[in-house]
């Protein structure tokens, strides 16, 4: 028997006429967000399929931009995210694009810089109910739905690492609920995504750190 949760049919609260439209987006747009070191200072959402088509008309606009500056989907600042965005001095910019259809319908990529110079592109798609799926990071195809705290470590494809970040997790009693590696090819980058559920400790980051082999770790709390 297949399991319904209240979400399921209820759907989430929000902003916005479209679940997929606007509390989809804005999810895509606060997972993003967690996974560069912020504040931002410019973002380009590139949006395809029916995001492409309709992003002004249904405020799919507004609702990444407002994820994007940490809004949740029923934060009513969604709907002035243009505004606080300018007076924030945050450049941001949207790019239709309908040329590819080879692609799940509301997909957009999110390329982010930050006050440092770093800068980083994610992929998500809404997958309708508020429910989103981040498919890739930088060039990199990865799955997380960002549903569970989640630890998202940058690092090289070398032996030892991932056996280093489950024992980091594992002294502190971080219990793992989902664990992925994924990676261009052996020997280079890859991305170990570690979802848990419980929070996770703050601290986290700077011990799985301290690997040699370690690039970027990236903390999403749910």
């Amino acid at each position: 028997m297949s399991f319904i949760s209240i979400f399921d049919v209820m759907g989430p609260n929000m902003i916005g006429p479209s679940s997929s439209h606007t509390a989809g987006a804005a999810r895509i747009g606060f997972l993003a967000q967690k996974m560069i070191n912020g504040p931002l200072k410019e973002v380009n959402f590139t949006l395809y399929g029916s995001f492409a088509r309709t992003f002004k008309g249904h405020g799919t606009d507004r609702a990444l931009l407002g994820g994007i500056m940490g809004f949740s989907t029923d934060d009513m600042r969604i709907r002035n995210s243009f505004e606080i965005a300018k007076e924030k001095g945050l450049t941001f910019s949207f790019t239709p694009n309908e040329l590819e259809t080879d692609i799940h319908p509301n997909t957009v990529d999110i390329h982010m810089v930050n006050n440092n110079g770093q800068e980083m592109t994610v992929r998500g798609e809404s997958l309708g109910g508020g429910k989103v799926r981040i498919v890739r990071i930088n060039s990199v195809q990865v799955d997380f739905t960002g549903e569970y705290s989640a630890v998202i470590v940058t690092h090289q494809d070398k032996p030892g690492v991932v056996a280093y970040i489950t024992k980091c997790l594992s002294d502190r009693k971080v219990n793992i609920a989902f664990m992925r590696l994924f990676r261009e090819s052996k020997g280079e980058i890859a991305y170990t995504i570690v979802e848990s559920d419980g929070r996770l400790p703050e601290d986290i980051g700077n011990t799985i750190r301290k690997n040699q082999h370690i690039h970027e770790v990236m903390i999403v709390q749910m």
